[in-house]
């Protein structure tokens, strides 16, 4: 699902949006989600948007109501007591749209309360994901948005989260505003990858299936074939093919295609190259190929996506 779905919620007014903080106040998982939206509050009023925070001791004791409600800690922070986690997590899945950031999509995850949804969990936390896999299903994403589950990898990746919901729940306008503010000149997408994720997980135990991976990154201009990189890691197609299905859920030649995408997208958005030269630069000797492709995967064309930079 689109994070424009969310935007129907900006015709509700109040908008009411939940922050429970589960961790500490000054880390940068909760502050990076808190201020820009802190920030969208002041700018349009509690008539308008109201941002409510509170501990998971206060949240049991508030009243409901809410539009949207996540669950925050950091990757270091110890979970809640049982009792008061259930307590918490039934509570926040009355909003709307509900879910968590940081160690609060793992906590979400372990309550049972996320089986058969995508989920972003922090790269740090994909040791812990043995008693899960069986219930959410894991993304590299930096963010993700399934029916009216949200979460987050947290940290940084936090400020790009809160961006986004700002920018459909109230504007590209304010999105801008709070953006210079605080002098950020992009917000990254919910789609691109968390880049240490792959080796975090499974770089011990699939070595091959990481030299693959890191193959497909460092060739995007003058793309191998699955035969080339199988050969080069000392694999068989089919067993490159077996790997990346078990394990990545994608076929090798899929899997490459959107990481050249992913890197075109980055090129447009940052870079004044041309549409053409971000398309050969990415791989694609035909423009047509690399729109088809683009539009496949984003929903709109590479032309598209340079004047909604241009726009910004």
């Amino acid at each position: 699902m689109s994070f424009a779905n969310l935007s129907g919620l900006a015709r509700q007014r109040p908008l009411r949006v939940l922050l429970v903080n589960a961790g500490e106040a000054d880390a940068l998982t909760w502050a990076g989600l808190v201020q820009p939206l802190r920030m969208a509050a002041a700018m349009l009023g509690r008539d308008a948007f109201q941002l409510e925070t509170m501990t998971p001791a206060q949240v049991v004791l508030a009243q409901p109501g809410w539009h949207i409600a996540l669950l925050v800690a950091d990757d270091a922070d110890r979970t809640m007591a049982p009792e008061l986690a259930r307590a918490v997590i039934e509570r926040i899945r009355s909003a709307e749209y509900w879910g968590g950031v940081g160690a609060g999509v793992l906590w979400l995850a372990l309550a049972g309360v996320m089986a058969g949804v995508r989920v972003a969990l922090p790269w740090a936390l994909y040791g812990d994901t043995e008693s899960i896999t069986d219930r959410a299903i894991l993304t590299q994403h930096l963010f993700e948005l399934d029916g009216r589950h949200l979460s987050c990898c947290g940290g940084a990746a936090s400020i790009d989260f809160a961006l986004t919901l700002v920018e459909h729940l109230c504007g590209a306008t304010v999105q801008a505003s709070i953006k210079e503010n605080l002098c950020i000149e992009r917000v990254r997408s919910h789609d691109e990858r968390q880049r240490i994720a792959l080796q975090a997980r499974f770089g011990a135990l699939q070595p091959r299936l990481s030299e693959a991976v890191t193959l497909m990154e460092t060739n995007i201009e003058e793309p191998l074939s699955t035969d080339d990189i199988a050969n080069l890691v000392g694999l068989s197609r089919r067993q490159l093919e077996r790997l990346f299905k078990q394990y990545l859920d994608s076929l090798p030649s899929r899997y490459y295609l959107e990481l050249r995408l992913q890197r075109a997208r980055q090129l447009l958005l940052e870079t004044n190259h041309s549409i053409v030269q971000v398309g050969l630069m990415c791989g694609f000797s035909s423009g047509s190929h690399f729109s088809t492709a683009f539009g496949a995967l984003f929903g709109n064309t590479p032309r598209e996506e340079r004047q909604r930079k241009l726009a910004n």
